[in-house]
């Protein structure tokens, strides 16, 4: 049953993601709270492997990354 509340909620925090209008607050919700969802959800599989990769990845690297091209170019959008 934990499984269907955390795909719930990764796919509600993929929606949100797309409401505001601060890109740089999209980025963190989109990647960073959704990929933490993801690892938990992952490690309640037991696939502590896939968890531990997708907790580096998409919580830390893919944010910076996201924020690093947001700051290149507009932070607001019209």
């Amino acid at each position: 049953m934990i499984e269907y509340i955390l795909m719930g909620s990764a796919v509600f925090i993929a929606v949100a993601s797309l409401y505001p209008k601060d890109l740089l607050k999209a980025v963190i919700i989109g990647t960073g709270i959704e990929g933490l969802a993801l690892a938990v959800l992952y490690q309640e599989l037991l696939a502590s492997d896939v968890a531990l990769t997708q907790a580096i990845v998409a919580s830390t690297v893919m944010p910076a990354l996201f924020a690093l091209v947001v700051y290149k170019t507009q932070r607001y959008e019209k």
